[in-house]
């Protein structure tokens, strides 16, 4: 009987194992997990109800959400993809639900259903499921891999599966063995803003703004929201995943360009004033948001003395002020906020060390890779989740 070790407990180590046990049922195959519980990244994930994966189809698309790893996904997610998460769970009584902007979540908005699901699967297929357990070391033997845990326990294995995540002590052992690390930077958070333009707005978000990274490629659309610290939301944190390295080279500190109409352009906007200065004359400036903008929000950006104003009062260098403010305005950022242990960071074993055919290390036979301990990160939305089950699932498969 074979023995497969699987170094961490989490998303894609779940997944790994029992694609594992599944596929080789005359397999011996054990988890060890170095924390007391068990998939706790799972249980916290898209605020308690786990956002299993993303409503997209298309190999091609799918793999555009990925900042680092989009090529070398491209084989893996033809061979288990969001099609493939929502059959495996459905077989196993799990009933995935689309939400409209695409993220997948069980029907019953929790993620201690997704979690249960696999700790049934576990004991179903005899999976050796062990907490606690940390992996110091592992040493080649005689064709094998001895696993040298910090309880002093020696367990030989016929291959072993890392799915230990940005686990620093994991990195480390796997750069003594010869394996090339990319540093670790944090991937999607959210902006350090203290601006009167946004203070006192939290909460207020608009669907459509681009945020540009001033001095840089860096441009992201979609939804933001104003917080007590800033600025978040989905446009806010795929931009700082495609900008991560960037950004960090800058020590979180630059400044962006926000356009709050999406993609209007500042002479779009100025036309349409002076033809609205021509209409509607008598109309306060302040008191009649524009554009769907919310009021609040409106206020502070048309600011004093415009927005006292009547529109038949307004200059040109008025509306040329008023089209800044809403397509360019300029905000400096000073530092970041993550998600606490929900955020995900880019970093890892470098791509081009390993198979994507298998998942196997190019440079240690019988070593395997599966999820975050790999230099892949997506955007939000159940991207990140995919890339866990589909490595766990090539990785177990190959093992």
């Amino acid at each position: 009987m074979k023995h497969i070790v699987i170094v961490g407990g989490g998303a894609a180590g779940f997944f790994a194992a029992l694609t594992c046990a599944e596929h080789h049922p005359d397999y011996k195959v054990t988890i060890l997990e170095k924390a007391p519980k068990l998939l706790g990244k799972v249980l916290i994930s898209g605020g308690g109800r786990c956002n299993v994966t993303h409503h997209c189809f298309d190999v091609r698309e799918l793999v555009k959400n990925y900042p680092r790893g989009e090529k070398q996904l491209i084989g893996p997610f033809t061979r288990f993809n969001p099609t493939h998460t929502i059959e495996w769970f459905k077989l196993r009584g799990v009933k995935l639900k689309a939400e409209a902007d695409g993220r997948m979540f069980p029907v019953t908005d929790s993620s201690q259903t997704i979690i249960d699901c696999y700790l049934s699967e576990a004991k179903r297929m005899k999976v050796d499921v062990r907490t606690q357990i940390g992996v110091s070391n592992l040493e080649e033997h005689n064709g094998k891999w001895k696993v040298l845990t910090n309880r002093n326990e020696t367990i030989i294995a016929d291959a072993v599966i890392i799915t230990a995540g940005s686990s620093m002590s994991t990195w480390q052992m796997l750069e003594k063995m010869g394996h090339t690390i990319v540093p670790s930077v944090p991937s999607l958070f959210t902006f350090n803003i203290k601006d009167e333009r946004i203070k006192g707005l939290e909460g207020i978000s608009v669907p459509k703004a681009t945020v540009s990274v001033v001095g840089t490629k860096l441009s992201n659309s979609g939804p933001l929201l104003i917080t007590h610290w800033g600025m978040s939301g989905p446009g806010i944190l795929r931009l700082s995943a495609w900008g991560a390295r960037v950004l960090a080279d800058k020590q979180h500190k630059f400044e962006i360009d926000v356009n709050w109409l999406g993609d209007k352009t500042q002479n779009e906007v100025t036309e349409y004033f002076k033809s609205y200065k021509a209409n509607h004359p008598k109309q306060i400036v302040g008191s009649n948001p524009q554009f769907g903008l919310p009021s609040r929000l409106w206020d502070k950006l048309t600011g004093e003395p415009i927005k006292a104003l009547r529109f038949a009062d307004l200059s040109n260098k008025h509306i040329a002020e008023l089209a800044i403010q809403l397509c360019a305005g300029r905000y400096a950022v000073n530092g970041k906020s993550t998600f606490k242990d929900e955020f995900v960071t880019a970093g890892g074993v470098s791509l081009s060390e390993v198979d994507f055919k298998t998942m196997q290390s190019k440079k240690l036979p019988g070593i395997y890779f599966a999820g975050e301990v790999l230099d892949i990160d997506a955007i939000t939305g159940g991207f990140n989740f995919q890339a866990a089950w589909t490595t766990g699932f090539i990785a177990g498969t190959s093992v």
